[in-house]
């Protein structure tokens, strides 16, 4: 795969005359962790909880876990 790239393996970085360079603290922001979908978290809560509810209804066992105690 490296053969077909030879020509512009080791040309230098193209520099642009329009836009400076971004800083190394802001490009390294673009990836920082972001939370993209939101209300994802509150939706896995409650789909736990109705699972947990459902297994409770079903088996009539006590809760799987111990947050519903602090709830």
């Amino acid at each position: 795969m490296t053969d077909s790239y030879e020509d512009i393996l080791n040309l230098p970085r193209p520099v642009s005359g329009r836009h400076p360079r971004m800083p190394i603290e802001d490009r390294a922001a673009q990836f920082a962790p972001f939370s993209a979908l939101s209300g994802y978290e509150d939706a896995i809560r409650e789909a736990a909880k109705q699972a947990e509810e459902s297994a409770r209804d079903e088996y009539g066992t006590r809760p799987l876990s111990d947050n519903d105690d602090k709830i």
